[in-house]
């Protein structure tokens, strides 16, 4: 039998019916990633798998290049640029046997078998034939991006989109006969960014070019992100994306923000205190900007980036130098979400935490804040980046469960950058099965209420965030 089989993960026969009578089937919402809308636009074909998998151009896999560095495999085997593809999925192959009982080890079988019709293990021993597979397939029209994304079902693909982007490719996928839906995502993370002020200033005329008008205040900020929501919204967009080290609700006045941005517009970086205002009055008037739309807005808190300013300074963000974080986060948490409360501009609202002590934190915050209105208004993400594999995972749904409605769940997303993550979903759908059976087989649910717990498996797979988001 194969490693990747018909009933992987499955570890009960309630769990195997839930599965496949249930979840398997279901379409595939992925409200949260961050494919490239101009690779998706122009239907990209991988030169190889190692672009596909692990390098393209300078972005890629980070979970695997955090694993080949632990193995022992040089950097310019990774982003170094000068090996080969074979070369550096060579170098893959002889990290996957030591990645087992990582979510790698899953994963890159998972893909192998689902995407590729590939179920041997990959090792040294096995690496040129199953690069040679892969590399001919991804030659012919059955595997360019746009029928990778078609081979899973997807309705729908939300990607990760700046203020400033003048979505261009996203009209050219409109204008097409692709299929799936694709929907730009709101994240003005760099509107934000005032630490920097030689930079800031730069993203702010690229911010007003984009809108037609020039910014010289906070008021013109605002003007500015407002006529661009707007566009947003006019393409489809339903929903915002904020990544924060943490919530920020400081006490301010409108006077104190109107010169904080004025120091930064003279070139003066902001002290501590003058940081935390500005974000704070910036994140309440981006919410209050998703609720007067009727989007749904998503928080991701907790990240510590690019720790290794060594690697920094060599091979840039976003490369594998970023980890967990551990603040303190109840109190500006729920500061934040009651100030939005009490004006009555509170949206339907997602929560992600990186740090796995946060669970039951972030739960028993958002549902402080649920008053009736939308079935899930506010509720616990998925298992989010180093929390996105079976533990966390289980983690997740337990915290969800005890101290929520799981039923509500709007389920599970790729937040990936790659074309083939899609059995991430199918990874989660079975490890849900397998609470849910398992709790059936021993009698914490009634074996009567199969039917029930079947709609509910339907509902998180899908169901659910077909409703709550409105698509």
């Amino acid at each position: 039998m194969s490693f990747i089989n018909k009933n992987f993960m499955l570890d009960n026969d309630v769990a195997k019916e839930l599965y496949h009578e249930h979840a398997e089937k279901q379409p595939i919402i992925d409200y949260h990633c961050h494919l490239s809308p101009q690779q998706i636009a122009e239907n990209i074909q991988f030169r190889d798998i190692t672009q596909l998998w692990l390098v393209d151009g300078h972005s890629g896999d980070h979970y695997k290049w955090r694993a080949m560095r632990a193995n022992g495999v040089s950097e310019d085997y990774i982003t170094g640029g000068t090996r080969s593809s074979w070369e550096t999925f060579e170098k893959w192959a002889e990290t996957v046997p030591y990645t087992l009982r990582n979510p790698l080890y899953h994963w890159t079988h998972l893909e192998l078998s689902r995407v590729f019709g590939i179920d041997k293990l990959l090792s040294p021993k096995t690496a040129r034939e199953i690069f040679e597979e892969c590399n001919a397939k991804l030659a012919t029209e059955e595997f360019r991006g746009q029928a990778l994304i078609r081979k899973f079902n997807v309705e729908v693909v939300c990607t990760t989109d700046d203020p400033a982007d003048d979505l261009r490719w996203h009209k050219m996928i409109l204008e097409s006969p692709f299929g799936t839906k694709v929907i730009p995502a709101w994240r003005p993370d760099k509107a934000m960014a005032i630490e920097n002020p030689k930079s800031y200033k730069a993203y702010l005329e690229k911010l007003g070019e984009a809108a037609g008008m020039e910014i010289k205040s906070y008021t013109d900020l605002q003007e500015a992100l407002q006529k661009r929501h707007d566009f947003f919204a006019s393409m489809g967009c339903k929903l915002s994306d904020h990544g924060l080290e943490n919530f920020y609700a400081a006490d301010y006045k409108q006077i104190e923000i109107d010169a904080i941005f004025k120091k930064v517009l003279l070139g003066i970086a902001p002290g501590p205190n003058e940081l935390e205002k500005f974000r704070s009055a910036f994140l309440y008037d981006q919410a209050v900007m998703d609720a007067e739309a009727g989007w749904a807005q998503q928080f991701h808190i907790g990240a510590i980036r690019n720790n290794n300013s060594r690697m920094f300074n060599l091979v840039g963000p976003d490369t594998g130098y970023d980890a967990i974080h551990d603040l303190e986060i109840a109190a500006a948490g729920n500061k934040f979400f009651d100030r939005l409360a009490a004006a009555d501009k509170l949206t339907k609202t997602i929560l992600y935490c990186l740090n796995p002590k946060d669970n039951e934190v972030m739960m028993a915050m958002a549902y402080n804040f649920n008053d009736g209105t939308v079935p899930g208004k506010m509720q616990l993400g998925s298992g989010w980046w180093f929390l996105d594999q079976e533990v966390g995972m289980r983690r997740q749904l337990d915290a969800l469960s005890t101290l929520g409605l799981l039923s509500r769940f709007v389920g599970m997303l790729t937040d990936s950058r790659s074309f083939i993550s899609y059995p991430r979903h199918e990874y989660f759908r079975r490890i849900l099965c397998d609470v849910l059976g398992t709790d059936i087989e021993k009698g914490k649910i009634p074996s009567s209420e199969i039917e029930l717990v079947g709609k509910m498996v339907e509902d998180i797979s899908y169901n659910n965030a077909k409703n709550y988001f409105n698509f």
